[in-house]
């Protein structure tokens, strides 16, 4: 049976999970279900020690802000270049950081996100955030911020963020429709693995509606498959498709490694946009 690790934000170290009330599939029984959200970063260090991360609850708030959405079909016509995909997105998505975990105070970067709007929400892994006290958001340009979490939900793995920044500065994101995937699309992951900032990886859709489980009980079914290298720092980051539309947000891998070994999953953006009016507006559960 797959070994799932979760990760709190205030123990250096990952603690095994319940296992989930079923059965996973056979091909999830070879190597480990993991969050990919998080990287220690030690002051001054160059390097740092891995682990998986998953999910906690936040604090109330609301939001007025918008969020672009669009109902495009299969990314598999599409001529977009990976250059012009991550020209388009990467403005948009974001580093997390708990500034207040390692030590002697050091930061720790634990995962991404993508601007919602210009209101300043942000959508993330509800793990990613998990035991945080101080969170920060870095922007593409190297703007670091404060941000409060607004909602949270542990069953879906989503959370909501905000920071208080000039709405001119925020490049809200696009999102697509998950329902139109299909597999052998191209897609594209960006986000911060391994705390590096910025980082576009290309792929296919290697599957669709597979199976996971949250740490708060929950089963995250419909998940997308894709073999774009996904490694821990990139929870709660985009996956898009070639028109550079969000069309999941990226949570888990299976490996033996806790690194990449090209099977990775995302939440649908489908299964995400139902749930944005009520994180934005202080859902936590």
């Amino acid at each position: 049976m797959v070994a799932h690790q979760y990760f709190d934000n205030s123990i250096p170290s990952a603690a095994p999970a319940a296992p989930p009330t079923s059965p996973p599939p056979k091909r999830f029984r070879r190597g480990l279900l993991i969050a990919v959200a998080a990287l220690t970063v030690a002051a001054g260090a160059g390097s740092g020690a891995t682990t998986a991360a998953l999910i906690d609850e936040g604090t109330a708030g609301s939001s007025t802000g918008t969020v672009a959405t669009t109902t495009s079909t299969s990314t598999s016509s599409s001529s977009t270049t990976a250059a012009s995909v991550y020209k388009q997105d990467s403005p948009s998505v974001v580093t997390i950081t708990d500034v207040m975990s390692g030590p002697q105070g050091s930061g720790q970067a634990t995962g991404s996100g993508i601007v919602l709007d210009t209101s300043g929400d942000i959508l993330t892994n509800a793990h990613v955030i998990a035991g945080g006290r101080q969170i920060q958001v870095t922007f593409s340009d190297g703007r670091t911020v404060n941000a409060t979490v607004v909602g949270s939900s542990s069953s879906a793995d989503l959370a909501v963020l905000r920071v208080s920044v000039d709405a001119s500065t925020l490049y809200p994101v696009t999102l697509g429709n998950s329902d139109s995937v299909q597999v052998g699309d191209t897609v594209y992951a960006i986000g911060s693995p391994f705390g590096l900032s910025g980082t576009l990886t290309e792929g296919i859709v290697s599957n669709v509606n597979q199976s996971g489980s949250a740490s708060g009980g929950g089963n995250l079914t419909g998940l997308l498959q894709t073999d774009a290298a996904i490694n821990p720092g990139n929870s709660g980051g985009p996956l898009v498709n070639a028109q550079g539309q969000v069309i999941g947000i990226n949570n888990s891998i299976i490996s033996p490694v806790d690194g990449n070994v090209g099977v990775g999953f995302a939440i649908p953006i489908n299964q995400v946009k139902p749930l944005l009016s009520s994180l934005e507006g202080g859902l936590n559960v």
